[in-house]
């Protein structure tokens, strides 16, 4: 896949930008600040639907502007498609593909991308929720379908832990609590098909984990990733030994009812959920350690790095629209030379590979086949090496 144009209207910094992008790599350099990060942050928008800097949509719209539009030509072999999103500051987005109005949650069955970031070391360093994100955002760009799953896993546990608070402010103990047996159905069923997803794709990961790693630091730290199961017993938030025993030998959806039941009276104490995808970890090992705690900032730096283009590995295999967009945003800075070429050596071998950066020297010769530059929210200057 390539995006040959991409057009802004009152996105972040940009009143109006129009781009012209080229097959290979596409540098944009400017001081930090610029809106260079913002035109990556457009592009991976129509394949997350999200932003990787903010939790909500707001801050992507124009300081006095109440929607912004992004609108992209993507090219997948000799076919084209144009899409476009609105982004609005209040109440649903809305998108159109070929100028049809569809529904936002097309918009990634068109487009792939994957971007990595320096927000991306709190994949391995954040908290749990940061490396489920990571997931389920990889599952949703493999299986557009799975949008539902969680949206719906999300509305059930939503309702079911408001039953639980309900009950837990007026007293009401388990036996009195005949509807949460309606709500537990409902969300076994929805959780236990995210649970056998992602431990798929943590299998399928591995191997191109491992390859990525070793290609970016020179080393084989033998890399591993594997889900942490809340219904496997103990809580990966607060007790990650104790849930670490992977569910084998029993259905997921029965472990899951087993560990609802035990865990009620609890449940009930606390008004959570408690059990469940929403309560699980991925956890990401090199050398028999847990990266986080353990890794040095480059070797944690390259983990995450390497999950990105893990990532895109996968993506590439499944994909019918050829290779997902390679985003890299600020990237090189933080790396050193040796690394820096490793990482250009498998950046480009993808069909399009996106890099921004404050300093053009810091982006290795390989990429810099066309240099954008940006200056306070306008394209200066598009040049080809």
């Amino acid at each position: 896949m390539i995006v040959e144009q991409l057009s802004l209207v009152d996105f972040r910094n940009y009143a109006v930008a129009d781009l012209s992008l080229v097959a290979g790599p596409n540098v944009f350099v400017g001081r930090n600040g610029q809106g260079k990060t913002n035109l990556a942050e457009a592009i991976a928008f129509l394949a997350t639907l999200g932003s990787h800097r903010a939790s909500n949509d707001a801050p992507m719209v124009r300081d006095g502007a109440d929607a912004a539009i992004i609108r992209a030509r993507l090219a997948h072999g000799e076919r084209r498609v144009l899409l476009e999103a609105q982004v609005n500051r209040q109440g649903s987005n809305k998108a159109r593909v070929n100028g049809a109005p569809v529904k936002p949650a097309e918009l990634p069955r068109y487009a792939q991308v994957v971007l990595f970031a320096p927000e991306d070391l709190q994949i391995v360093r954040g908290d749990p929720s940061a490396r489920r994100r990571f997931a389920d955002q990889l599952l949703v760009q493999r299986s557009p379908r799975m949008a539902g799953v969680l949206a719906d896993y999300d509305r059930v546990l939503k309702q079911r832990t408001a039953l639980l608070k309900s009950a837990r402010a007026r007293g009401i103990r388990a036996e009195g609590l005949s509807t949460l047996d309606v709500w537990d159905d409902k969300l076994v069923d929805l959780g236990s098909q995210l649970i056998r997803a992602r431990l798929a794709l943590a299998q399928d990961l591995a191997g191109p984990l491992a390859a990525a790693y070793a290609a970016i630091a020179g080393a084989d730290h033998r890399p591993e990733v594997a889900w942490a199961l809340s219904i496997a017993g103990g809580d990966p938030e607060e007790d990650t030994d104790a849930a670490t025993r992977a569910a084998s030998g029993r259905e997921v959806n029965d472990l899951f009812r087993v560990a609802l039941t035990a865990r009620r009276s609890a449940e009930l104490d606390r008004g959570l959920t408690l059990v469940g995808p929403h309560r699980d970890d991925l956890l990401l090992r090199i050398r028999d350690l847990p990266v986080k705690g353990y890794a040095s900032h480059g070797e944690s730096w390259s983990v995450a790095l390497s999950l990105r283009l893990a990532s895109a590995e996968l993506l590439r295999a499944d994909s019918a629209l050829g290779d997902p967009v390679l985003i890299l945003d600020d990237v090189f800075a933080e790396l050193d030379a040796e690394r820096r070429g490793r990482l250009a050596e498998l950046a480009g071998g993808y069909e399009q590979v996106v890099v921004t950066a404050a300093v053009e020297e810091d982006v290795p010769d390989r990429l810099r086949a066309r240099i954008v530059r940006v200056e306070a929210g306008r394209i200066l200057a598009e040049t080809d090496a």
